[in-house]
């Protein structure tokens, strides 16, 4: 909204700042950063007036953990607080008519519903059930084939969303098609679901997502650079540099989500934050054609997200179980790890792999 100031220019000059996109990332990041810190405690306070707590499964495994962690009355739904930061600097600091934009905040908005119902049957029936995971699942399918039907039938963007770029690779090495729809859905629900495991100590998947979401906010200012994609060889996505504006707005919710998340946490993101920052990160990743590069830069997602299918698979085939227990982080906890180890751990790596990730860029 802030960047129609910079038509009233021939009015006042220094409103001519408006129309650099650093500029309003920069104050995207300030202004999500700001609600987060000063809205925070009236919603933590509100989560648990209403006694939206976190139920624990009765696994004894489990029980073992609730005890080390010793969280029961922290409330959960906290991602309704980085939902509200992300949509309000969005919509005051992002150009609200960018097509790319609009589908942001449509991800992030629909990902946090389906997050909010599932959470939201969760703390009143005082259960960990929830929505069925197939209804689920088959809401954020639904939000992917959108994304990628509404990619694949854009006049600026088709013919470039069909094409699959790999890192290392200057062109793309395949043009899928209608197969993109498929293709989409995959990476949306796939970060959606392995930030959501991910979710399970203080600061961890926050962590995690802001080391992304930084990585992504320099491959989106890139990618929307002609000049600059030219010459690092990366695909030139117009429009997308307002998807600079979108990542810096969660950089800032991140940061001001984990001033109450960090240990000891006094709220919880649950689904409702786990599921759309997820989503959101996959949705940027796949405008940009960056969606392989997500496997590197999202490195600790995807460790999460692996430990958990072959701790599944090694139980059903074998009996056996590979970890402790899985997703990964609690694999550690049970080895002796106290919680802040693993976490900050995690975040190391979490910065190594975006790190690397970034070194995509280069190396082609």
């Amino acid at each position: 909204m802030l960047y129609y100031l910079s038509e009233l220019t021939a009015v006042w000059s220094p409103l001519r700042v408006f129309q650099y996109t650093t500029f309003r990332a920069v104050l995207a990041a300030l202004v999500s950063l700001l609600i987060c810190i000063l809205s925070g405690p009236w919603l933590i306070r509100k989560l648990t007036e209403l006694k939206f707590r976190q139920p624990i499964r009765g696994a004894d495994d489990l029980r073992e953990l609730a005890a080390i962690h010793g969280k029961k009355a922290c409330p959960t739904m906290g991602g309704l607080l980085i939902i509200w930061s992300v949509v309000d600097a969005i919509l005051l600091c992002a150009i609200p008519t960018n097509r790319l934009v609009l589908l942001c905040l449509a991800t992030l908005v629909w990902l946090g519903a389906v997050g909010f119902l599932d959470d939201y049957r969760k703390v009143t029936a005082q259960n960990t059930k929830g929505v069925r995971a197939r209804t689920k699942l088959l809401y954020q399918i639904g939000l992917g084939l959108f994304v990628g039907a509404y990619l694949l039938l854009d006049p600026v963007l088709g013919e470039q969303a069909g094409q699959l770029m790999v890192p290392f690779v200057k062109t793309p090495v395949a043009h899928l098609g209608w197969f993109t729809l498929l293709w989409v859905a995959l990476v949306i629900v796939g970060a959606s679901n392995a930030a959501n495991l991910t979710d399970g100590l203080d600061g961890l998947a926050i962590g995690c997502s802001l080391t992304v979401a930084l990585t992504y906010a320099v491959m989106t200012f890139i990618a929307g650079n002609a000049r600059l994609a030219g010459y690092l060889a990366v695909p030139f996505v117009p429009g997308a540099s307002e998807l600079t504006v979108v990542c810096a707005a969660l950089i800032g919710a991140c940061l001001g989500f984990l001033w109450f998340n960090c240990h000891p946490a006094q709220v919880f993101m649950g689904d409702t934050g786990a599921l759309a920052i997820g989503g959101l990160i996959g949705a940027v990743a796949v405008m940009i054609k960056q969606e392989l590069a997500l496997i590197i830069v999202g490195g600790v997602f995807v460790m999460e997200a692996l430990s958990v299918i072959l701790q599944v698979a090694s139980f059903k085939l074998t009996g056996q179980r590979i970890f402790r227990m899985s997703p990964l982080h609690h694999h550690f906890e049970l080895g002796g790890w106290a919680e802040t180890k693993v976490t900050v751990r995690f975040w190391v790596l979490s910065v190594i792999f975006a790190l690397a990730g970034l070194a995509t860029l280069k190396l082609r």
